[in-house]
């Protein structure tokens, strides 16, 4: 299979500037978007998500340093990575170039050899990065994190694609949301129950998983899902060669909820999930429960 080309998106108001890199860049086998200033990369990064921003200091309107605050707002765009290129080699230029969240900084003018490693080798870090917040979307667990004022400051991909129909132009999810989300967090009772946001016409519910030392919190988001689980569990019955209790805990699996939550929602003990579990495993021919679950998605999709 052949890979697809990694998009990296150019900023920057120098035609010459970016007709240089357009033509390296294209040859070196990268997909190339253009912005001639940060407004105009602002529209283009809520469209579409490059994989790596090149980007100018100086520009008119709206410059790279704000631009570049701007971009790590979007959950989406936190940890792309963003390049400077620029004539300011001053440190206090360099100083405040990371301290707007680039990752790297080019003194112009630009030699093509030397940006291309930087950039491969940032792409591979951000990479595993991105493999490893999809793991996580793989098994379930749709997590972002929410300050203590209620700002939403990273998620999955796909917790990000659950919430973001919600969200205003800054990334930032709705006043009624906020609002509610709050006066659930504020409350240790109701916390210990999910927070069901589809009233807010936002298909999701929200679950509590901690509060960390920097006094913000990790929660794990679940859509709610319209299709019956009964349909589903047929699925699973008649194509896996299951009996119904065995697709009904294999469809909890592939939910991501634990021996435990499903024993609440089947009304069993853990250890009898367990049991069906295991059967599932020797039918399916596998030995644990990311394999298990994959299987079972790939049934009800």
């Amino acid at each position: 299979m052949t890979a697809s080309k990694p998009t990296v998106l150019i900023v920057d108001d120098d035609i010459n500037t970016v007709s240089m890199l357009n033509d390296n860049l294209d040859e070196a086998g990268f997909t190339v978007l253009v912005a001639l200033e940060g407004n105009q990369a602002l529209s283009v990064t809520r469209q579409i998500t490059p994989d790596i921003i090149l980007m100018d200091a100086v520009m008119p309107h709206l410059d790279g340093y704000q631009t570049s605050r701007c971009l790590r707002e979007s959950p989406g765009l936190r940890y792309t990575p963003i390049i400077f290129m620029t004539g300011l080699s001053e440190t206090e230029n360099i100083v405040n170039a990371f301290d707007a969240g680039v990752v790297d900084y080019v003194v112009k003018p630009i030699r093509i050899e030397e940006l291309l490693v930087r950039m491969r080798t940032h792409l591979r870090n951000s990479r595993l990065t991105a493999s490893a917040w999809n793991a996580m979307d793989f098994v379930g667990q749709s997590l972002c994190v929410f300050s203590a004022e209620g700002k939403l400051l990273w998620a999955t991909p796909n917790a990000w694609q659950l919430i973001k129909t919600c969200c205003d132009a800054d990334f930032q999810p709705s006043r009624a949301v906020v609002q509610r989300l709050l006066s659930w967090l504020s409350n240790a009772q109701a916390v210990m129950h999910p927070l069901d946001l589809s009233l807010l016409s936002l298909p999701v519910r929200v679950f509590w998983s901690r509060q960390t030392a920097d006094n913000e919190y990790l929660l794990r988001l679940e859509e709610v899902v319209e299709q019956t689980d009964g349909q589903e569990t047929d699925a699973l019955r008649s194509r896996l060669k299951l009996t119904q209790r065995e697709a009904e805990v294999l469809l909890w699996i592939a939910r991501g909820k634990s021996n435990k939550e499903i024993g609440e929602i089947l009304e069993l003990s853990p250890r009898t999930v367990n049991k069906h579990l295991e059967l599932v495993y020797r039918k399916l021919c596998v030995d644990n429960r990311t394999a298990a679950a994959a299987l079972a998605l790939k049934q009800v999709r």
